[in-house]
């Protein structure tokens, strides 16, 4: 296995960071600090796990440490549902608690809890229930009544843009009653106002949310004396000459030496959602974000000073890298040479996942031939193992060993988005054929429609008396841009008899999935009546 290298990294080593802090796609992010660590969740969908748990001990070296969800709640999630799903979360602490809220737009709002952000976090349960309220955020005031905060989604409920304030019982065990709304984005300009986080500073309280649509919009504060407002507002965070579109929700947050930095998304299309940081400095009770380029509001920085997180937290960041092996500048885990004794923390299922679905034996991986139905598309697959991408342009390799594949299965290297591809092996018939998989995801009533176009490459000499090794590679590569601030990448899928010598299998324009960015893994299926047998993947790295 060759080496493993990262493509981005956010730490530029001279005391300094670039923006974003992760070039990947942790869509929605919500944040907080607790002592002298800093924990991070994002949207997940239909994924699995989901509810990610990222750490960090300055803002800018991250790694996943853990998901908050095994599997979604709900049997329609043992099939993927693209786009559907966990939506945008909030993490905050309280009485001792981690606690998320997140929201699923067509089932409500739910609760998970725990002790320990790196150990097991409870069964979710619903605060709400119903279709068409999203991104909630708890809150706790200083006199002990508790209340959340929430948008709405129009493709369920028939109307967007307005904030919705709810009271809550402090130990989140439900809602008093459904509240009220106290923000009509479509009376003022702030037109699809959504994904709102409250927090209350020098008297005033503030909701923190994005408006004017993902890609197009901006950052929003409203501040208000009164929880239940009326609430006054500023956009304080534009594009302005930078190529950070959005910029879109995030989560406010101050180091130990008093320092203040928002954590935001920018989408970039079929990369996905990808995290930026912006310093944060206040006038006259307003937050300023990033470079100031008006009374108001300012613009995405590039590059930034590192956050001062005090002496005792460099020293305790120190300990902390040398008690967990890791290097003065790191990134979350994207390379895997399966020797763990738990799956990597960078893949995630396309569904509802089960257990046995895998084995690592300390120096592979084996993926059972799961059941698949020859009509199901590959886009439409549960089993299939995937990352988000790490970088704007990579290279992933793996190496299939095909001694343990029976008739009728089919093993191989696939890239998921709206538009899709695989490359793989199969048996049949007693011999081993490489095959293309492609296809399109349409979208009607948030469900996904596609059909595979399969298309058989060639025949390679591998029989069940001398099985051999096959070679997937998955390039992705820059193209030039034909709008402004518009990235595209074009996606290669190549295979090999030797490691050395490939021959591409397709090529195609990416996009990205629906509301994510595209990921690729490996996947091993089995067409035709009951399960298979094993793949054996000796690897997956970047380079």
């Amino acid at each position: 296995m060759k080496e493993k290298v990262y493509n981005w990294y956010a730490d530029l080593g001279d005391g300094d960071y670039r923006n974003p802090i992760l070039y990947t796609d942790y869509s929605d992010p919500d944040a907080i600090r607790v002592g002298d660590d800093y924990f991070m969740t994002a949207s997940s969908f239909c994924n699995t796990p989901g509810l990610p748990i990222l750490h960090s001990k300055d803002l800018v070296n991250w790694k996943v440490i853990n998901y908050a969800l095994r599997n979604i709640p709900y049997p329609r999630y043992e099939t993927p549902q693209h786009g559907c799903g966990v939506w945008a979360p909030a993490i905050r602490y309280h009485d001792g608690e981690f606690i998320i809220f997140f929201p699923m737009p067509d089932e409500g709002i739910f609760v998970t809890k725990t002790k320990n952000p790196w150990g097991e976090w409870s069964e979710p349960y619903p605060i709400f229930e119903g279709k068409g309220w999203i991104d909630p955020c708890p809150f706790w005031d200083d006199d002990g009544r508790a209340y959340m905060v929430s948008a709405f989604a129009k493709s369920r409920i028939g109307f967007k843009s307005i904030l919705n304030l709810a009271e809550m019982k402090p130990d989140c065990s439900g809602l008093i009653d459904e509240g009220r709304h106290i923000f009509d984005g479509n009376e003022n300009g702030q037109v699809t106002i959504e994904g709102p986080k409250l927090y209350k500073r020098n008297g005033y309280y503030y909701i923190m949310a994005p408006a004017g649509g993902v890609k197009p919009g901006w950052q929003v504060v409203l501040r208000s004396k009164n929880i239940w407002g009326p609430y006054e507002y500023k956009n304080v965070l534009v594009q302005g000459n930078t190529p950070v579109n959005g910029p879109h929700q995030g989560a406010w947050l101050d180091t130990q030496t008093g320092e203040e930095y928002f954590l935001h998304f920018q989408d970039v299309y079929a990369a996905g959602r990808i995290v930026h940081m912006q310093p944060v400095r206040w006038e006259n009770d307003w937050p300023i974000m990033g470079e100031q380029i008006s009374a108001d509001a300012g613009q995405p920085v590039m590059t930034h000073k590192k956050p001062d997180i005090g002496e005792n937290a460099r020293r305790a960041l120190e300990n902390f890298k040398k008690e967990n092996g890791l290097s003065d500048i790191y990134a979350p885990d994207a390379s895997d040479d399966f020797s763990g004794e738990k799956l990597g923390m960078q893949w995630q299922w396309n569904a509802n996942h089960k257990d046995d679905w895998y084995k690592l034996t300390g120096h592979s991986i084996q993926l059972k031939a799961v059941h698949k139905e020859t009509e199901n598309s590959i886009a439409n697959t549960s089993n299939l193992l995937l990352q988000k991408w790490i970088a704007p342009e990579f290279t992933a390799y793996t190496e299939l060993d095909t001694a343990m594949m029976q008739e009728g299965d089919i093993a191989g290297m696939v890239s998921l988005g709206v538009d899709y591809g695989a490359v793989a092996v199969r048996r049949e018939q007693g011999t081993f054929k490489i095959v293309s998989v492609s296809g399109h995801q349409n979208f009607k009533n948030e469900q996904a429609f596609s059909q595979d176009k399969v298309e058989e490459l060639a025949e390679v000499k591998c029989t069940p008396e001398n099985s051999c090794k096959i070679y997937f590679r998955n390039r992705v590569e820059k193209l030039p841009s034909l709008e402004k601030d518009v990235p595209r990448q074009m996606i290669y899928l190549d295979y090999s008899t030797d490691g050395e010598n490939y021959t591409t299998a397709l090529e195609y324009e990416a996009t990205a999935g629906r509301w994510v960015g595209v990921k690729n893994g490996i996947f091993c299926c089995h067409e035709g009546d009951g399960d298979g047998k094993f793949a054996e993947f000796g690897y997956f790295y970047i380079a």
